[in-house]
């Protein structure tokens, strides 16, 4: 196995670990589940960096690396998230939320692969950072109303399809040198999780929620300040359509006798 090789592990282990936690899943191990994706991503983060680093980029590794994506960041927490909260909805209702988020997130995953992008920011939600919110938050499902767990899942469904911007973290590069540190930093933080899966998930839970939320602040913020500029202009055009309005009537009307005895061009009577 050469060096040039080693992306394409970490990306295969990304994929192992999505198998895994659907595995715990139906073994009621929802909480390791979301460990296992949690672990998953940060492989997925690691990839690409030492694919750059080692100058080791390809076609092969791209498509491996979305497909991977769709097991452990769609359908494996699309999985956590049935069993813990979907199994106590209307059949149908059920499959089909659960259905719609790894959709959503291969049709993400399609629309990135083929599109340029926007420099320094994501178009839509990454599966990734969708696929950790959801399986985190299926862990609060004792704790939390069913109604609010079926308004995140579309939500996040939503957001990963949709053009709103979220910062790419993407530049921040790994040297060639740091690259065999990874390998550790992958086992010290699966063994923290493993030891304690339960608080290290849901503590994890809430950077992802804020990234999740950060880039619809940010455009809700876009919107607010284009519809502020509209009503300005609209504003600013009404005095000028007013002035329009009194001249047309002037030219309109313009020679007619005043009731205080203005000029008309009306025949004057004897």
């Amino acid at each position: 196995m050469g060096l040039k090789q080693l992306p394409n592990w970490f990306t295969v282990g990304n994929l192992f670990l999505g198998i895994l936690a659907i595995i715990m899943v139906f073994n009621e191990r929802s909480d390791m589940a979301s460990i296992l994706v949690i672990i998953a991503m940060l492989l997925d983060g690691l990839d690409g960096r030492v694919a750059r680093a080692l100058n080791a980029q390809s076609e092969f590794g791209k498509e491996l690396d979305s497909l991977s994506d769709v097991i452990s960041f769609g359908v494996a927490p699309a999985f956590v998230m049935y069993v813990a909260a979907f199994q106590g909805l209307h059949e149908a209702l059920g499959w089909i939320v659960t259905a719609l988020f790894p959709i959503c997130g291969a049709l993400r995953l399609a629309r990135y692969n083929v599109s340029a992008g926007l420099p320094g920011y994501f178009l839509g939600l990454p599966i990734p950072a969708a696929g950790g919110v959801l399986c985190t938050l299926a862990l609060f499902a004792d704790d939390i109303p069913i109604w609010v767990m079926v308004l995140s899942s579309l939500a996040l469904s939503f957001l990963m399809v949709s053009t709103v911007k979220y910062p790419n973290f993407k530049q921040l590069g790994l040297s060639k040198r740091v690259v065999w540190i990874t390998p550790f930093i992958i086992i010290g933080a699966a063994s923290v999780a493993v030891l304690h899966p339960g608080w290290a998930s849901k503590l994890l839970f809430i950077p992802l929620l804020l990234y999740a939320l950060f880039g619809l602040r940010k455009n809700v913020e876009v919107i607010a300040k284009a519809a502020g500029r509209r009503v300005r202009a609209v504003r600013g055009q009404r005095p000028l359509l007013a002035r329009r309005g009194r001249k047309t009537k002037l030219l309109r009307f313009g020679g007619r006798r005043s009731r205080d005895g203005a000029d008309s061009n009306e025949p004057k009577q004897d």
